[in-house]
């Protein structure tokens, strides 16, 4: 190194560099040994100031946009400052300084020159990268508080330009320590297209997915899906590029793949949860051996159940006028045409779900008869809850069985049980009201 003197000027890098190294001589250090402290010297005052300058730059701009987001409250501020973008913006302004720094620290060693300007450009390529998806990622999180953008999966198409950028990326870094042109980059990657293709395969499949699952409407973050292939039954929290993440009802995450919710079949409860009302589809199993003709002197004791005597009056006309027109012989009940208490109970639980309070009335709502089965004949209450709320629902429903289970004697009807768990005696109808006295 030439050891003449300079006219010092503290802010020519390249002078002070020199004025350094010829004190280190004057002060007796052997010149082989000067090198390298001066190059370690130059070192450590260069990163205090890479540091200082970006510590200042990142204050500064934290300073300033939260001071514009309260100011504006346009929530996009806020969300440059969660997504670090001052810290990426702050690291790319020492950058100069570097690139400056480097041939006049390292001007002992040109051989290193080239490979560390070329990893500095590197850094500034993956921090611009940085950069704009800081950007990008707050627009998102903009967009995902507004009502028309908080179900789209935002993220698929997140990671589909974060892969572009990379793609952009390793071009340009690329070109600069080939110093070839980008088209030959595309040509080395046409020659291996099989092989990524191959590796990105369920990137690819997924990206496709999630279009479609977003064009068509299939799913919704937030939604309530039930995939039994994947043991997934709860609300969908995340949508991306290559899985769909679920939350269970018991907080266990079960992830599925994207293109799965194209190519498998699922249940997705949205439907239900937008039209106010869930469905109660549950029997109960009568014994059949119960089921019997009702006498008109048991109709009288019947009738003292409120929600069926105005149906046992308006039927008994009805069947007393057919059978005089028949000329049924009713010394025998099978004569002609008869109530039974199977037919009256069913009655007194079509009105004791229609006047439920927990019960949606503009919804359907039927008891209806089931093929009869080994296990005694179905009862099959069919309705919908006038909310989807799931305990609400649960309550609901057990609210109705509990009371319907219990007035099955009521009717002298027996609700099937297997044998051996626990005897059910026949109680007559007379004899329960008495009891109730």
């Amino acid at each position: 190194m030439n050891t003449a003197e300079y006219e010092f000027d503290p802010f020519d890098l390249y002078t002070v560099s020199q004025k350094t190294y010829s004190l280190l001589l004057k002060w007796g250090v052997p010149h082989s040994i000067a090198i390298y402290v001066n190059l370690i010297l130059h070192l450590l005052i260069l990163i205090l100031l890479v540091y200082i300058l970006q510590y200042l730059v990142r204050r500064l701009l934290r300073v300033a946009l939260i001071r514009i987001a309260k100011r504006s409250r346009i929530s996009f501020f806020q969300h440059l400052l969660e997504n670090r973008f001052p810290h990426f913006l702050a690291l790319s302004a020492p950058l100069i300084l570097v690139k400056k720094a480097i041939p006049i620290i390292f001007s002992p060693f040109p051989a290193l020159i080239p490979s560390l300007t070329a990893l500095a450009d590197i850094y500034m390529v993956v921090i611009i990268i940085w950069m704009i998806m800081s950007l990008l990622r707050s627009g998102a999180d903009s967009l995902q508080k507004k009502t028309a953008f908080r179900a789209k999966p935002i993220e698929s198409y997140l990671q589909v330009i974060r892969i572009i950028l990379f793609l952009i990326g390793a071009v340009v870094i690329f070109s600069n320590l080939t110093g070839q042109s980008p088209i030959a980059f595309f040509t080395a990657m046409g020659a291996i297209s099989a092989v990524l293709l191959l590796m990105f395969k369920d990137t690819i499949m997924g990206f496709v997915a999630s279009i479609q699952v977003s064009t068509n409407d299939i799913v919704r973050i937030g939604d309530w899906i039930t995939m039994t292939k994947y043991g997934a039954d709860g609300d969908v929290t995340e949508i991306n590029l290559t899985t769909v993440k679920v939350q269970n009802f018991d907080k266990t995450i079960t992830t599925i793949p994207t293109y799965a919710l194209i190519s498998d079949s699922f249940q997705n409860w949205r439907g239900m949860q937008q039209a106010g009302g869930r469905r109660i589809k549950r029997a109960i199993y009568i014994k059949q051996s119960t089921i019997r003709f009702v006498t008109d002197q048991e109709l009288e004791n019947f009738k003292r159940i409120q929600a069926i005597a105005p149906y046992i009056d308006h039927r008994k006309k009805d069947i007393d006028k057919s059978n005089e027109r028949s000329g049924a012989d009713k010394s025998l009940l099978i004569n002609g045409r008869n109530l039974t208490n199977a037919g009256l109970y069913r009655k007194y639980i079509d009105n004791y779900i229609s006047s439920h309070s927990g019960i949606h009335k503009k919804m359907t709502m039927m008891v209806r008869h089931l093929a009869p089965t080994a296990n005694g004949l179905p009862l099959e209450i069919y309705a919908f809850t006038s909310t989807t709320k799931w305990a609400d629902y649960e309550y609901i429903m057990a609210d109705i069985f509990d009371h319907l289970l219990a007035a099955a004697i009521y009717f002298d009807l027996q609700i099937y049980e297997m044998e051996g768990s626990g005897d059910t005696k026949t109680l007559h109808f007379g004899n329960s009201l008495s009891l109730q006295q």
